[in-house]
């Protein structure tokens, strides 16, 4: 595992110290990696929106993988 400092605003650092007292983590480190984890949910089930919005208009490709690679442009 990796450690990482950085320094964060005094109403997060007051939220994550509420996090805390509530009961909601156990400990700061706790706050953050829950909040990081929740942040690369949020992206993604954006990106699926996105794929999903991207199929209803039509913005798809059929056929076969290697055949469509070769017809994007390098």
């Amino acid at each position: 595992m990796t450690t990482i400092t950085t320094p964060i605003e005094k109403d997060l650092q007051d939220f994550i110290e509420s996090e805390i007292r509530e009961g909601n983590a156990e400990t700061k480190a706790h706050v953050v990696r829950n909040a990081l984890r929740r942040l690369r949910e949020e992206r993604a089930f954006e990106r699926i929106q996105e794929a999903e919005q991207d199929i209803k208009e039509g913005r798809v490709y059929k056929g076969n993988l290697r055949s469509l690679l070769k017809k994007l442009p390098k």
